[in-house]
């Protein structure tokens, strides 16, 4: 059974009514359609209802295509529509306008009903799986959040956390989209604390040595919540789980991991998963003043934390405030 909600709506914008038509014949059966014949009724359309995709004329009177596209692309709820331009002008350096503008894709008149339909359906499967992926991420830190609330009531720790570690991802040297890898990735290093007592989690006072081998096990809980994926967000949020309380020096656990046998993401983690918490308010524990953590993080450099990693977390403290800054817990 064919359900019309179920259908993808698209945006056609063109001054000419008979170009309107011959869209609505190329694509009517399959989607459902908005149709605007100026720049000013797209835009007011679009405060009504958001298409997946938008079709767009480039010439047209009072606004053309190309002062369309960029209001969309100004607008934060309407920047991630793809816009096709569909127009007469062949040139080359329209062409380069329309991409540099941040349209998908250039489709020239007279159209072609088959390399219409072709284009339109490839972009909405791009649509697709994009909303799929942040659904996937949004997934993810959810979980990691859900964990969290056992233990601080507020989800705001695996905020600052995972924005720490792409910070110092990024003064190290990785590439924007692993260090963006890492930041999904981190709000997940706590999940196993699922699997903890709160007797135990929630305990005000110090951890008897019973209690702390307990504890301990969240990591591994952990992991194992997380093992086996194909996704690489949680492949490597499962290596995080596992590591996040490895040290330097091989005190850590739970395999007592040493040096740069430790991944570079669980290092990382380590320095803002220790640094938030210790800046902190806990149920055992007043927060630590930065300077106290900074303090205690370079005294533990070569011991706890790998000390380059530590060297370039207090090079980029000031970032690190402004996250935390943004970030407060909400009692």
């Amino acid at each position: 059974m064919d359900f019309i909600l179920d259908k993808p709506r698209i945006l056609i914008v063109d001054d000419e009514p008979a170009n309107l038509k011959v869209m609505r014949e190329v694509l009517g059966n399959q989607y459902r359609m908005s149709f605007a014949k100026s720049g000013a009724a797209a835009i007011a359309l679009l405060e009504k209802e958001l298409p997946k995709l938008i079709l767009l004329d480039i010439m047209m009177p009072d606004m053309n295509g190309f002062e369309v596209c960029q209001i969309v692309k100004a607008n934060p709820a309407t920047s991630h529509i793809p816009i096709i331009f569909v127009t007469a002008l062949s040139d080359e350096s329209d062409e380069f306008k329309g991409f540099e503008l941040g349209a998908v894709d250039y489709i020239t008149k007279p159209i072609s009903p088959a390399i219409v339909r072709a284009r339109v359906k490839t972009h909405l499967s791009l649509v697709q799986a994009e909303q799929l992926k942040q659904a996937h991420v949004d997934l993810v830190q959810r979980l990691g959040r859900a964990a969290e609330y056992k233990d601080t009531d507020t989800g705001e720790h695996i905020i600052r956390m995972s924005q720490y570690s792409k910070v110092l991802a990024l003064a190290l040297g990785m590439d924007e989209q692993h260090a963006e890898l890492l930041r999904q990735a981190a709000p997940m290093h706590d999940v196993g604390k699922i699997g903890i007592p709160d007797a135990i989690l929630l305990k005000p006072g110090k951890l008897t040595a019973d209690e702390f081998t307990h504890m301990k096990e969240h990591a591994l809980i952990g992991a194992q919540i997380l093992a086996n994926s194909s996704s690489p967000l949680l492949q490597l949020a499962h290596v995080l789980a596992i590591e996040h309380h490895e040290k330097w020096d091989g005190t850590g656990y739970p395999n007592g991991l040493k040096g740069e046998a430790i991944s570079l993401e669980g290092r990382i983690v380590a320095i803002a998963d220790v640094f938030d918490a210790l800046t902190s308010k806990r149920p055992y524990k007043e927060p630590w003043s930065i300077e106290q953590t900074l303090e205690h993080m370079q005294q533990q450099a070569g011991k706890h934390f790998d000390p380059q990693l530590v060297e370039l977390f207090i090079g980029k403290i000031d970032d690190i405030i402004a996250i935390k800054n943004a970030h407060q817990e909400r009692f």
